[in-house]
């Protein structure tokens, strides 16, 4: 008898789960919906435990979001609308017929080409699929975060040759943006103005992932190295403060920056 594979326990306990003779009352009242948030949140515990070089985490949590995409088919199976296996298939399928200088007889001269025959074939698939749009934009979905939908709506236009020749540009049309949200916080009435500055904002962010861009910086890891180096910074700040038996919070803003300058000067390793 041949041992059970990892996978098939995996769909036999899931299936268990939402047996409704003696399943999971949890697991029986999700959806596609209300699992759809805990499979992004996955996806960026996946993306922290990579950040952080753990590749003993990085292993359970790859298995936390296998068990998303086994949930979302075990839900379609039981809808009678396809199954994990066809998950499986499909995007094996999909890697074969998207790369055919590997599992065909195509050759491309450096990356770059190999990219821009990836577009064309997902745009012929789309089109195969009766979709309408022909847009250079077309098929790039609404629920990425908006981060992420900005830096491909720009890589896409660039493709079509909207695109400035560098990053200097890009530094002064984030410049521009600042103080076109500077005129906005001037007007005064900042809950009255809200929609102006949610505008204008806006504006100032797209220009910000444009020229992480142009770095051939991904956005998201920025971020997450600018979250992970404020919150070291300032639970250092936390610590110095209570070592001086001046809990943070009951400082003025002066003296806290006081010690955020010496968190920033010891994590430089010079001295406070």
């Amino acid at each position: 008898m041949q041992p059970e594979r990892p996978i098939d326990r995996l769909l036999r306990i899931m299936a268990k789960l939402r047996d409704p003779d003696g399943g999971c009352p949890w697991d029986l009242e999700q959806d596609f919906s209300t699992i759809a948030p805990y499979t992004i949140e996955e996806a960026y515990e996946v993306a922290d435990a990579i950040d952080r070089g753990d590749l003993r985490a990085l292993k359970d949590e790859l298995g936390d979001l296998l068990l998303q995409v086994v949930f979302h088919a075990q839900m379609a199976r039981e809808q009678g609308a396809f199954g994990f296996d066809d998950v499986a298939e499909a995007i094996s399928e999909k890697m074969v017929r998207r790369h055919p200088h590997v599992f065909g007889d195509a050759s491309f001269a450096d990356a770059e080409e190999q990219t821009l025959n990836w577009e064309q074939i997902k745009r012929a698939e789309r089109e195969a699929a009766g979709e309408a749009d022909t847009s250079a934009l077309a098929g790039i979905s609404r629920g990425l975060p908006e981060w992420q939908r900005a830096v491909k709506l720009q890589s896409r236009a660039a493709r079509a040759g909207f695109d400035w020749p560098g990053p200097e540009p890009v530094i002064a049309k984030l410049h521009e943006e600042i103080e076109e949200v500077r005129a906005e916080f001037a007007r005064g009435d900042v809950a009255a103005n809200r929609e102006r500055l949610e505008d204008e904002i806006g504006d100032l962010l797209f220009v910000a992932a444009n020229l992480a861009r142009h770095a051939r910086v991904d956005v998201g890891a920025a971020l997450r190295r600018a979250n992970l180096k404020f919150e070291r910074r300032f639970r250092a700040m936390e610590q110095l403060a209570e070592a001086d038996g001046t809990p943070l919070p009951t400082l003025d803003l002066a003296a806290q920056e006081g010690y955020w300058e010496r968190a920033k000067r010891r994590e430089r390793g010079q001295p406070d």
